[in-house]
């Protein structure tokens, strides 16, 4: 767990909030009322208008994560600026969270390395989240909101684009032709990275156990989706091998993976849904020449690097919309792995 942000990164969620209080699953996570404020020096005030949920979120609520309630959750958001300490934004102004805790000041972050912050942490987990009608954070959050995307989608890409931007470019290094395999095809995280391995002029692959998300894949960009089970022949049947797969799934799938991709192919992870810990055939990581590439969220000229793609016509996939006083509800889809793309939550 990443070390508590420094004051300069302090985060307070106001107004009427979906607050983690008790590790019981989606049931824990409750609507309360906050006090209200006045932003404090280097901060900005944003009248969230909708929030989505991540599988953070979910984990925080079934206890899987070290996470002392109460916590008010969610990383992504999108609102109107209400108040503000700095010149550079006015009430009125329409925003998206960039959502990356740090100090901003070590000599990480002054080198443009916001994800080596020694206080790097993620909004709704190392501080309060977006789940709130007003949010205070600090001024360096904040990015003007696309104009072309509605509001649940502006709440929907922050913290999966970022993360799969990062992966896909600054990673896995990804050149325009090659072959990329995305696993888990639903997810939020998932469908981000085909739309942006799309957009980066890769053929994109994916799998899924759903042969709806499959053909939802398929819909968004993907050439062709495969059966999650013992995917790997398959995939190699069908491409050659992949040059890389986007992983974020772990135990359950990251043999077959590693099966998937050609010589030299590179494997980049995110995260690992199905458990914390996974087998690896040695043999096939050293004579593969393979490459297992660990990656998390991005720094804030990659999160600039995906408003510009949004600006290209690269968009979100909004599974869901609920209210806020609903959230146990959405945290229950969620739970049950029903969605393709992100569940939001409308605020105001």
């Amino acid at each position: 767990m990443a070390a508590s942000p420094s004051p300069q990164a302090a985060v307070f969620s106001q107004g009427r909030s979906a607050v983690y209080e008790e590790p019981v699953g989606p049931a824990g996570v409750r609507v309360r009322e906050r006090p209200r404020t006045e932003p404090a020096a280097g901060s900005v005030a944003v009248a969230i208008k909708a929030a989505s949920i991540n599988h953070l979120d979910l984990w925080m609520a079934h206890g899987a994560q070290r996470v002392t309630p109460p916590r008010v959750i969610a990383a992504d958001g999108a609102g109107v600026i209400e108040a503000s300490s700095v010149d550079a934004w006015k009430a009125g102004d329409e925003v998206v969270i960039y959502p990356v805790v740090c100090d901003w000041e070590c000599p990480s972050c002054r080198a443009g390395q916001n994800v080596m912050c020694p206080r790097f942490g993620v909004l709704g987990e190392h501080t309060d989240g977006t789940a709130c009608e007003l949010l205070h954070i600090d001024a360096r959050n904040i990015f003007r909101k696309p104009k072309e995307l509605t509001w649940s989608e502006a709440a929907a890409f922050p913290l999966t684009f970022l993360t799969a931007w990062r992966m896909l470019t600054t990673r896995a290094r990804i050149q325009p032709g090659e072959k990329v395999l995305v696993v888990g095809a639903g997810a939020g995280v998932a469908v981000a990275a085909i739309r942006i391995a799309k957009h980066l002029g890769a053929r994109v692959f994916a799998t899924s156990r759903s042969e709806s998300k499959r053909k939802r894949a398929v819909e968004i960009g993907a050439e062709a989706a495969f059966d999650s089970a013992d995917f790997g022949k398959a995939v190699r049947e069908a491409t050659g091998g992949v040059d890389v797969v986007f992983e974020h799934v772990g135990p359950a799938t990251l043999g077959e993976s590693m099966r998937s991709v050609v010589p030299g192919g590179r494997i980049v992870l995110c995260g690992s849904t199905s458990g914390p810990k996974a087998e690896i055939a040695m043999a096939r990581l050293f004579w593969g020449q393979l490459d297992l590439l660990g990656s998390t969220m991005g720094n804030a000229d990659e999160f600039q690097a995906v408003l510009d793609a949004i600006d290209k016509g690269v968009k979100p996939v909004v599974d869901s919309v609920y209210p806020l006083s609903e959230v146990e509800a959405a945290l229950r889809r969620l739970d049950a792995a029903d969605q393709f793309g992100k569940i939001v939550l409308s605020v105001s």
